[in-house]
């Protein structure tokens, strides 16, 4: 005899966009989710499912076609509707066929087909913003959800619509490491992670080497490199390292940033909102490079509360040359005392339960269907 519908476990729908940003607090909540008992499916178009590898075998994995209007020539723009209409049709067709109890989107063009069909079968369902200024896609579905849910607060919300502070959910290999012991820099080993992300790498690569070059050879010598830095930046980045004599390891994606992060006495990265919402939670100092062409400017919002708490040094774009990043690094690497202090001051602007937050808010949205 079957199962019926009625007898299985809740299913949510998360629905997020192909970059770290979007999927790794997607990645949170299915993991909160699938603990608590429920089905969870990922739905995401092809680019998508490449930053996918690191949700649980658990998570059903649903590809639809999406697209955006930033890349492509003409032609490709023309298809944009059309791509989407075919996504949203297939979303749609999966939930009625198994419909689920909660939908969840994290932004990022690929949310927008199951976002789309959630919205015209009535199915519940929330945006989860992790940015201070919201995306795009998210803004255009904040008035057609049950909730809206803030990473970061404040979020600059559009007029009418009342946010959650939820936090940003971190992963389970985050938050396994949440308030990790810190050792300030000494005249030992010293780690240093520089992270970039897809679209904010070069100019870290162009800087960082060049900076951390110019040290006393004293600090120098005691330095350990990690820096992810973009493919065709590889090569340059590995004989910038070696020329100055320091020992780095520089790959384009590291699957294991939570270790790193921990064993760090200092991070040097953009102001991505997971990247911010790991520093609180593992707690380190760090200097940020808010990503200029970022969307509404939206990485300096993200950095404020770090710098506000005397976690982080903000480093505008224009200013990051490798003479001012060279200043700062040593700064913070010869004063102890004052780094611990930066790693303290970043727990405290942390929401190290968001995840939990962030499927409360799922599971008050469904029971009333579910009473």
């Amino acid at each position: 005899m079957g199962t019926s519908r009625a007898d299985k476990p809740p299913l949510a729908v998360i629905a997020a966009g192909g970059t770290g940003g979007h999927m790794f607090p997607a990645q949170a909540l299915a993991e909160e989710l699938l603990a608590r008992g429920w089905r969870v499916a990922l739905s995401t178009d092809a680019r998508g499912a490449q930053y996918a590898e690191g949700f649980p075998p658990a998570v059903e994995r649903r590809i639809v076609a999406s697209a955006t209007f930033a890349r492509g020539g003409v032609a490709a723009k023309l298809l944009v509707p059309f791509r989407i209409l075919g996504g949203v049709v297939k979303a749609t067709l999966g939930m009625v066929a198994d419909r689920p109890a909660l939908v969840a989107g994290f932004g990022g063009y690929p949310s927008i087909p199951a976002l789309s069909a959630a919205w015209l079968l009535r199915v519940p369902r929330l945006i989860h913003e992790q940015n201070a200024v919201p995306g795009k896609v998210n803004e255009v579905f904040a008035r057609r959800v049950s909730a809206f849910a803030c990473g970061i607060w404040p979020t600059a919300l559009p007029f009418g619509v009342e946010g959650v502070h939820t936090g940003n959910p971190v992963r389970n290999a985050v938050a396994e490491r949440a308030g990790a012991p810190y050792i300030p820099p000494g005249d030992y080993p010293m780690s240093l992670l520089v992270i970039g992300g897809s679209q904010g790498a070069r100019i870290l690569s162009d800087v960082v080497p060049q900076a951390l070059a110019a040290l006393p050879e004293a600090l120098r010598r005691h330095l350990r490199v990690s820096h992810q830095a973009r493919r065709e930046d590889i090569d340059r980045v590995v004989a910038a390292y070696e020329a100055a004599g320091i020992p780095a390891e520089v790959a384009l994606f590291f699957n294991d940033i939570p270790r790193r992060l921990s064993e760090a006495q200092l991070v040097i990265a953009r102001a991505g909102a997971s990247t911010v919402a790991d520093l609180t939670v593992i707690g380190r100092p760090s200097v940020l490079v808010p990503l200029a062409i970022a969307a509404r400017d939206h990485q300096n919002a993200n950095a404020r509360g770090l710098v506000e708490a005397q976690a982080a040094v903000r480093i505008p774009e224009g200013q990051f040359t490798a003479e001012v990043l060279c200043e700062q690094v040593s700064d913070i690497l010869t004063n102890p005392k004052a780094a611990a202090q930066m790693a303290h001051a970043a727990l405290s602007a942390g929401v190290p339960d968001a995840a939990r937050r962030l499927a409360d808010l799922a599971e008050h949205l469904i029971a009333p269907r579910s009473s």
